[in-house]
């Protein structure tokens, strides 16, 4: 009676161990994509992230529907510099009638995957509310264009900008005369396809003023990420801004 009781007593204990394992496997399965999804959340706040290009503002540097990745600790631990080509959220109305390609996924799995990636900074679904220009002018800058040469100065020192995109024939780095003083904690930004970006110089009836706040940048592009073929490092071409900083005031 004694053994075939403790036999008896035995036999569930050995019918829970396949159980108990598979809830082990799966309790570690939930535990490892908790922990991958807040490692993944601090990279994408922190870090880095992934956009789209959806319009032609910053041709030939950037093509529509390039995939670019951002160093979101500019400005914050980095500093940014002129040159640097940024995005940054809209300050309020830069965006208002503008026509972008939709470059979004549209079968269910493709937008799963591109709601994913976005989670982990890879993806590019929350691209819809963000621009990207390049900084010609930090706080206290002088800006200006254009001189006798179509050339755009800042603090007095011309600039020649071998990123432009201008028509053949085109020399001026703008179509439209301006001078501004970039105000404390604001920069002055515009595309590099030149005479096609809605950028600093058209949005001075905005709450900004044409000038975007730091505190919207999101960050700094450094890479080409997407098509393969177009993978390269952004330049911040700073010999193009060579001497502007010792005519600071």
């Amino acid at each position: 009676m004694t053994d075939t009781t403790e036999g008896e007593a035995r036999r569930p204990r050995t019918a829970k161990k396949p159980r108990n394992g598979v809830l082990t496997f799966l309790r570690d399965l939930v535990i490892i994509f908790i922990a991958a999804l807040l490692v993944s959340f601090l990279v994408k706040t922190f870090l880095i992230r992934s956009f789209y290009i959806p319009s032609e503002s910053m041709q030939n540097t950037l093509q529509v529907n390039d995939r670019v990745i951002v160093n979101e600790l500019v400005p914050g631990a980095v500093k940014l510099k002129r040159g640097d080509v940024v995005v940054f959220k809209d300050p309020g109305g830069w965006l208002t009638g503008e026509t972008l390609p939709n470059v979004q996924p549209t079968t269910s799995i493709g937008k799963a995957a591109d709601w994913l990636l976005t989670q982990v900074g890879l993806g590019t679904g929350d691209s819809d509310d963000h621009l990207i220009k390049r900084v010609i002018g930090l706080p206290g800058d002088k800006v200006s264009c254009c001189n006798d040469l179509g050339q755009m100065s800042v603090n007095g020192v011309p600039l020649t900008e071998p990123y432009l995109k201008l028509p053949a024939g085109d020399t001026r780095a703008s179509q439209t005369d301006f001078s501004v003083t970039v105000p404390k904690g604001t920069i002055w930004v515009m595309g590099d396809n030149r005479n096609n970006s809605r950028d600093s110089r058209y949005n001075g009836d905005t709450p900004s003023k044409g000038f975007v706040p730091l505190s919207d940048v999101t960050g700094r592009a450094f890479v080409i990420s997407w098509p393969t073929n177009r993978w390269t490092w952004l330049d911040d071409h700073p010999e193009v801004f060579a001497g502007v900083e010792q005519r600071d005031k």
